[in-house]
């Protein structure tokens, strides 16, 4: 969609492009960006997915802890019959519910709105091969197994987690970035105030 843009001067117009808010017009993808865009994005997801799993399987339920980083970083076995870093305890079908409407509704979403940029499609790969990791297992052991232990000494401990939780949060935190980029954020306040108004 083109709009004409008036710069003060009768003889010159100003074209620019008006664009859905991942900030490019759907209508003008050539199919080979469209089709790198959608390989990178198989390509993140699966790795994602597969670098989850084998290290699930790596871990041991009888092998004592791993200090990587004494006082900071250890590799534990940890069964988590709960959400993302353990959050809400033993609701499994719940959570394998949730877990598969989430999916479809990322899916359905990037149909509709494919992201323009390498950061969108990075982000969205990241939050969908979280979830499918974290899925597998709770559908194949009814528990998520996690074993990443961050803690400073005694004084901080964070819930300990797996790669898909690493890679759920680390897309989101990109997602909101590539929406505040591409404009989509600014957008969707400005359309809350209007129907407000």
């Amino acid at each position: 969609m083109q709009r004409r843009q008036d710069n003060g001067s009768p003889s010159k117009l100003v074209t620019s492009k008006i664009t859905d808010f991942v900030g490019e017009d759907k209508s003008k993808v050539s199919p080979s960006k469209y089709r790198g865009r959608l390989r990178l994005f198989l390509i993140v997801s699966a790795l994602v997915v597969i670098l989850d799993q084998l290290s699930k399987l790596w871990t041991n339920p009888n092998q004592p802890p791993i200090q990587l980083l004494p006082g900071f970083l250890d590799l534990v076995y940890v069964k988590n019959y709960g959400a993302i870093f353990g959050l809400v305890h033993s609701h499994t079908e719940l959570f394998i519910a949730l877990g598969i409407a989430g999916l479809v509704i990322i899916l359905v979403f990037l149909y509709y709105f494919p992201p323009s940029t390498t950061l969108g499609t990075v982000s969205f790969a990241l939050i969908l091969s979280g979830a499918v990791g974290n899925l597998i297992d709770r559908i194949r052991l009814r528990y998520v197994i996690d074993f990443i232990n961050f803690h400073v000494h005694e004084l901080f401990h964070w819930p300990t987690f797996n790669i898909a939780d690493a890679a759920l949060t680390v897309g989101i935190l990109m997602l909101i970035y590539y929406f505040y980029k591409s404009g989509g954020l600014k957008k969707a306040y400005e359309r809350s105030r209007k129907s407000q108004n």
